[in-house]
């Protein structure tokens, strides 16, 4: 259904077909990037590797819905460059440092490209897509998805912290709702 969507719609006269891959963590997001960039030769972009840094977590920043997100550099180094069809790099997250890491990736050039993470559907990036897509999952399966993938200590993290605040963000905008499609992962 992704794949027909943006296929279907028309080649931007300004750069590539830029799609949105929001939702739930552990909804399928990145699995279903990698299986378009595989299938389809699809440029994908990963949200996480935009996370804030430590001295950019302020207690007003991080009580904004969506707010744990660097959209300014996101929009910087991204979404402005490919939309003027420029060729560049981004940086990196490390979340074990909690800074941008060393080196920079460079700009996918293909005709679609997906940037997949939550948040991507953030307000402030939303005029940016021309094809946004929610994702979402059932809280059981999520969860058992989670201690699979990060072990059941993390498990619990993203049960407190990562999954409210994603929850807080998805119904401050509506984002499911909101979506060109809405999918189940």
């Amino acid at each position: 259904a992704l794949a027909q969507a943006a296929k279907a719609l028309p080649k931007p006269t300004d750069g590539p077909l830029l799609v949105a891959l929001d939702g739930r963590c552990a909804a399928g997001k990145t699995t279903i990037a990698a299986q378009m960039a595989r299938q389809y030769g699809w440029g994908v972009v990963h949200l996480d590797d935009f996370f804030l840094q430590s001295v950019q977590r302020t207690p007003q920043r991080m009580a904004e819905p969506g707010g744990n997100l660097d959209r300014e550099r996101l929009i910087a180094e991204v979404l402005e460059p490919l939309r003027a069809e420029q060729q560049g790099s981004y940086r990196l997250f490390d979340c074990r440092t909690m800074a941008l890491a060393p080196g920079t990736v460079p700009l996918p050039q293909t005709p679609i490209i997906l940037l997949e993470g939550s948040y991507s559907c953030h307000p402030a990036l939303w005029a940016h897509y021309d094809l946004r897509v929610f994702l979402t999952v059932a809280p059981e399966e999520q969860m058992r998805r989670i201690e699979k993938r990060n072990g059941p200590e993390k498990a619990v993290m993203f049960a407190q912290r990562w999954i409210p605040l994603e929850e807080l963000y998805f119904r401050a905008f509506d984002l499911q709702a909101r979506c060109d499609i809405a999918l189940q992962g």
